[in-house]
């Protein structure tokens, strides 16, 4: 096992920068998730990590010895694919065993180390099977042990769900976390799937752009979000963004620009005198108001069993046309066309300056 120090990372392709100064400190045993849209650079930057991509700038260290220049093989990395990346010609037992083979290990110690790892991932019954004869899933856990022989120091893995079904990707997940509380091994897990970084990482690194905007455990990024884009990305259905300003006469007021006037708890402590902002709030926390409330109009309804996700589109404001996203846990009797009034649940709505899209610091209002 091994610490990962990034620091000030940068890479370029000629004059095209896509990596922008990365600092990531990882820790001995840690699983961090690398998570962002397509483009953002999480697979750029776990390639440099894995030696398969130059380093432009900064120092790259695995277990406090800089590898910037170190070839992949020296490493001590084992690396996972969104494609399975097998040999058809190879038994499971091959396959696991083949880089081992490679670096001229003797054919007991690696009878010894594949019967391990067939083990701990349940392969044992399909050792002699070749991977056409397997599941996706199975498939999968091939990969991996051919990883887990090499009793590498870091674990890459590169959206190596993407290509499975919902309910394996859930499975999959519980396999993978389950593994590394096993094997207590460095993890680097790269997806765009937001709901894959809250379930699994130990800490999340939240990209876009070429930039870090966020590290934290998935609960700080999910209660306190640093950036809009932080706020729109982490989160299902997303994070309700309203510009607007706070009510001159009532600091605990948010008024949005088509009117709505909505609850604060909490000010921010550096916002000019009707400076633009942006009021954030979780889908999750609206209610459907019996009296009073603000008036809505339903427009899509999306039952899933346990949740009622509601697209509606508020009523007698000043400005025509703003939507927000509710999330109702219990089960709700509405279908598009009816009109409702909602409130929320707390005075919780986050602050963003509408210039910089960064969260603002917060004072008692």
């Amino acid at each position: 096992m091994a610490s990962i120090a990034l620091h000030n990372i940068r890479k370029s392709y000629g004059n095209l920068p896509v990596i922008h100064g990365v600092d990531v400190e990882i820790e001995d045993g840690e699983f961090i998730v690398l998570v962002g849209p397509s483009g953002c650079g999480k697979s750029t930057l776990l390639r440099m990590i894995a030696g398969l991509e130059t380093i432009s700038g900064g120092r790259l260290s695995i277990g406090g010895r800089m590898v910037n220049d170190l070839p992949s093989k020296e490493r001590d990395i084992a690396m996972v694919f969104q494609s399975y990346a097998l040999y058809p010609h190879l038994t499971v037992a091959e396959n696991m065993g083949f880089s081992l083979k490679l670096h001229g290990t003797a054919r007991d110690e690696i009878g010894r180390r594949v019967q391990s790892a067939a083990k701990i991932l349940a392969l044992e019954p399909y050792l002699d099977r070749h991977p056409r004869h397997l599941s996706g899933g199975q498939r999968q856990r091939v990969a991996m042990g051919r990883a887990i022989v090499r009793d590498p120091k870091v674990f890459l893995f590169d959206e190596p769900l993407s290509n499975l079904d919902a309910k394996l990707r859930v499975a999959m997940r519980a396999e993978i976390k389950e593994l590394h509380q096993r094997l207590k091994i460095t993890t680097v897990y790269v997806t765009h799937d937001q709901t894959e970084a809250m379930t699994m990482a130990d800490r999340i690194v939240v990209m876009h752009d070429g930039i870090v905007e966020q590290i934290g455990t998935p609960l700080e990024i999910y209660d306190r979000p640093s950036t809009t884009f932080v706020a729109g990305f982490i989160g299902t259905p997303a994070m309700n963004l309203l510009k607007g300003r706070i009510q001159a006469d009532a600091p605990s007021i948010f008024r949005t620009d088509s009117g709505i006037a909505m609850p604060l708890s909490l000010r921010p402590g550096s916002a000019d005198p009707g400076e633009e902002l942006i009021y954030g709030i979780r889908p999750e926390q609206f209610v459907i108001a019996d009296e009073g409330g603000t008036p809505a109009k339903v427009i899509v309804v999306e039952p899933t069993g346990a949740e009622t996700q509601v697209v509606a589109r508020i009523e007698g404001a000043r400005i025509d046309g703003e939507n927000v996203n509710m999330l109702f846990r219990e089960r709700i009797a509405v279908k598009p066309g009816d009109s409702i009034r909602f409130a929320l649940r707390s005075a919780s709505g986050h602050l963003f300056s509408a210039a910089t899209g960064r969260r603002l610091p917060e004072a008692d209002v």
